[in-house]
């Protein structure tokens, strides 16, 4: 279970990248947060987000318009 969440649903490229990297900053290592995002590049720019921050990228998914993620502070 995510320890916090992001509703990023109807931000474009960079918002959602932005807002995570904001909320991440205020958790602790091994601490969850789940996104929900609508912006279908967005897979791809939380996929390099986590490359290039550490982070760990625990779930991807998506159903309809609405892309889900589980992002792993590390």
């Amino acid at each position: 279970m995510a320890d916090k969440h992001l509703d990023a649903k109807g931000l474009n490229c960079p918002l959602p990248i932005l807002k995570a990297k904001k909320a991440l900053k205020d958790m602790q290592p091994g601490q969850i947060l789940s996104v929900e995002a609508t912006d279908p590049g967005s897979a791809k720019d939380f996929e390099s987000f986590c490359t290039q921050t550490g982070n760990k990228m625990v779930k991807a998914s998506e159903n309809g318009d609405v892309f889900y993620y589980e992002i792993e502070k590390c």
